[in-house]
């Protein structure tokens, strides 16, 4: 089932690849399989981050716009706050992009979160690999908000976009750590707001300590992505840091981080605390249970 499935991807079947998105997100059996058999594929990855109410899900609208006109087919995951009842994504797909939801060269799907701590998909990682296969020309990754647990998008990104608006500078600064580990630009958006160019230059200074940390100066870029202003610069300057984008020790790190949760995953499954609880139960009453010999037979 998962080979007719993947080849069907590899051909260009945009409904063979939702089905695969939900195959991987709800491990049907066979997944583990897909995604074994998944070859290299050269579509880099665009991280989209920043604190609530930054206008990310807008500038994302009109980076696909921009990626459209040159001719680009573009892949869009956004990752949304689950809804405490299902653990569906909250903000659907259609709300956020609709002008692009029936394009031919857009492919968008919103992701809930489930509980991840750091802020993205649990299996986010694995939907981008599979939807590098489609044969996207481009891949962007909208995340839920930004802080110091999320620094994970910066093992996903190929280059990551950390957006603020001009009102953020007491966040900025309290989320100042985190935010220097992930930017490889700030895009300083709603920049028709006042006091923009003062926050701008602020973000510049705060900023310049941090540029002895990093292989060169982080661009900071001003948009008001309501009106499409600064739009196209924005998906230049995104283009030329793709082309710049090396591989970093950081990178390394993250993704090592991705492989220990999968192996203590796979290693796990099937240890049921329950059924643990009921064996000790079982074996307590003997006055010779040791818990380290009760592990070691496991």
């Amino acid at each position: 089932m998962w080979q007719e499935l993947l080849n069907e991807i590899k051909n260009g079947n945009i409904k063979a690849l939702a089905r695969g998105i939900s195959f991987i997100e709800n491990e049907q059996p066979g997944y583990e399989e897909l995604l074994r058999s998944l070859p290299p594929a050269p579509a880099k990855i665009i991280g989209i981050t920043g604190p609530p109410g930054a206008g990310k899900s807008t500038l994302v609208d009109g980076l696909i716009g921009s990626l459209v006109q040159e001719g680009k087919k573009v892949g869009v995951l956004c990752v949304d706050p689950s809804s405490p009842f299902n653990l569906g994504a909250v903000l659907g797909d259609r709300i956020r992009m609709s002008d692009w939801y029936a394009h031919p060269s857009v492919f968008i799907r919103s992701l809930a979160t489930r509980g991840s701590m750091g802020g993205l998909h649990p299996k986010i990682l694995e939907i981008s690999d599979l939807m590098k296969v489609f044969g996207f020309d481009q891949l962007i990754v909208e995340t839920v908000g930004v802080g110091q647990s999320e620094i994970e998008i910066a093992g996903l990104a190929d280059v990551t976009a950390v957006v603020v608006v001009p009102e953020a500078g007491d966040e900025v600064q309290t989320m100042k750590a985190g935010l220097m580990e992930i930017a490889d630009l700030f895009v300083v958006n709603k920049a028709d707001r006042p006091g923009a160019d003062l926050f701008v230059n602020n973000l510049k200074q705060m900023l310049a300590p941090a540029y002895s940390h990093h292989y060169r100066e982080v661009p900071v870029l001003k948009t008001t992505a309501s009106n499409k202003e600064g739009i196209t610069e924005l998906a230049a300057l995104l283009q030329r840091e793709l082309q710049k984008s090396h591989l970093t020790d950081k990178k390394f790190w993250l993704l090592a981080e991705r492989a220990w949760y999968l192996i203590e995953q796979k290693r796990m499954k099937g240890v049921d605390k329950a059924a643990l609880r009921k064996e000790i139960e079982a074996a307590y009453p003997s006055g010779a249970f040791n818990l380290y010999q009760f592990i070691a037979n496991k």
